[in-house]
Formats: structure tokens, C-alpha cells, sequence
């Protein structure tokens, strides 16, 4: 798991980095077409400037985006977009983990039961360990402690099932982090673009509507931009509280009826 997070995080980087690069690219491929057609046959003026409005109109919501995410500045929108990275990163790392951990607990079950049946104990355990998932490894527990009774295999089971609980929940207090962090940051940005603005304001002397509606645009992209990310990670973290609630909910009922084949096989062979 952690080269699978390693591998997604430098995943995430390059997809930062690579609007970037694409911006830089649109960029440049404009200019030497501009220049090369402006040796062969200048244009007019006003045909020029035609051709800049519908190139600048054309450019699609992704440009749209890598503008107003260059607009909002650097240092913010910089610091925004790692906490997006490491976020989602989190995020997908859970989502895989619980995935693999959501098996089919009714059919390992029935297994495990059919093996306690015919007083395999040792069949049972060859089962468990090679079934992945917290159900599988609180039964392994279990039948580990088989013939010492019910109430040790019950305690056993209680007391590992704690602990793939706490596996399970793993990460998830640096997605909550990052979802508080990224509006923050956000509105940190504001606060210091407004300050900016009204710099301008007191320098040039005047309250034009020019240099407010600038620079109020520039610092309310930081906290918009904050609170998409906030809000994309908010439902990725609600998605894993889903699946977190469903897979507990299978270990507390597999436990159940995992006790239920315990008493029956020590019924079943006079252990009780």
C-alpha cells in the first residue's frame, strides 16, 4: 500500500504539472504561428485583434481553468492544489484498501461452518488464512482459541475485531484534515489579495472600479478554488464512510454467526 500511495501521489504531481506545461505550450505555439504569419503577410489591426478574441473565446473550460488558476497567484493556488494531491491521494488509497477488504463474508462462512461440521478444525484455519479481509482475519483468531471455549474465542474475536476496525479507519483523520485546510487556505488568500488591493488603491491615489474589481477577482479565486477542492473531498470522504459502515457491519454480523459455528462444533464434540 504504501508504493500504491507513493505511486499516486506522483501520479497526482505530474497531473498538476502537466496543465502547466500545456498552458506554457498554447502559449508559445500562438506567438510563432503569429510571428511566421506576420512575416509572410501582415494582417490588419483590427483582423488581428478578431483573431486573438475568438482563439482567447475558444479555448474550452480546461483553459478556462489553468487561467484563473494562474490568475489567483502562485504561492496560494500552489498550496491549494497539494492539498487536493494529498487529499485525493488519501483518498484513493482508502478506497482501494476497503475494496479489497469488502469480500464475500456469507460465503467464507458458510466454508468455515461446513469445515467445523465435519470437526476440521485444521481445514476451518486453511480457509480463514487464505481468504482475505478483516472477517476472515478475526475468524482466524478465533479458531486459533477454539479449545480453550466459546467465551475465550468470543473475547478474542471482540478484541481483534477492535483492531481491524482501527486498520480500517486508517488515514482517515488526514482526509478531514485536508478538507479544513484547503477553504482555509483559501480564504488566507482573499484576506491577503484584498490586502494587496487596497495597496493599489492608496497607491494610485483614487478608488477606481479598475483596480477594485482586479483585485478583488484575484483574491475571491483562491477561496473558490478552496472550496472545490474542499467539497471534491468531502464526497470522496463520505464514499468511504459508506463503505467503512458496510464492512463493520458485516464484521459484527459475521462475528455473530462465526460464535454460533463455534457453539454448535463444541455441542457437536462434547467440548462443552
Amino acid at each position: 500500500m504504501k508504493k500504491l500511495f507513493a505511486i499516486l501521489a506522483i501520479l497526482g504531481i505530474m497531473s498538476v504539472g502537466l496543465p502547466s506545461i500545456l498552458l506554457a505550450q498554447d502559449a508559445t505555439a500562438p506567438a510563432d504561428s503569429a510571428a511566421q504569419t506576420t512575416q509572410v503577410a501582415p494582417a490588419p489591426a483590427d483582423d488581428t485583434a478578431d483573431a486573438v478574441a475568438v482563439a482567447e473565446s475558444t479555448g474550452g473550460f480546461h483553459q478556462a481553468i489553468k487561467t484563473k488558476f494562474i490568475e489567483g497567484g502562485a504561492m496560494f493556488m500552489s498550496l491549494v492544489a497539494i492539498v487536493f494531491i494529498l487529499g485525493l491521494a488519501f483518498a484513493l488509497e482508502r478506497i482501494i484498501y476497503l475494496s479489497l477488504a469488502d469480500v464475500d463474508s456469507k460465503g467464507l462462512l458458510n466454508n468455515i461452518g461446513d469445515a467445523l461440521d465435519r470437526g476440521d478444525v485444521e481445514g476451518a484455519k486453511d480457509i480463514a488464512r487464505n481468504a482475505r479481509g478483516p472477517v476472515a482475519s478475526i475468524i482466524y483468531q478465533g479458531l486459533l482459541r477454539l479449545d480453550q471455549g466459546p467465551d475465550v474465542v468470543e473475547r478474542s474475536v471482540v478484541s481483534y475485531g477492535g483492531v481491524q476496525s482501527g486498520l480500517l479507519e486508517r488515514n482517515l483523520s488526514w482526509i478531514t484534515l485536508f478538507i479544513a485546510i484547503a477553504p482555509s487556505l483559501g480564504f488566507l488568500g482573499t484576506v491577503i489579495g484584498m490586502v494587496k488591493a487596497f495597496d493599489d488603491i492608496q497607491r494610485a491615489g483614487d478608488i477606481s472600479p479598475t483596480i477594485v474589481a482586479a483585485g478583488m477577482k484575484v483574491a475571491l479565486i483562491t477561496t473558490v478554488f478552496g472550496l472545490i477542492v474542499a467539497i471534491i473531498l468531502q464526497i470522496f470522504y463520505n464514499y468511504i464512510l459508506s463503505k467503512l459502515e458496510g464492512i463493520l457491519n458485516k464484521m459484527e454480523d459475521a462475528s455473530i454467526t462465526f460464535l454460533d459455528h463455534v457453539i454448535k462444533y463444541n455441542v457437536k464434540y462434547k467440548k462443552i
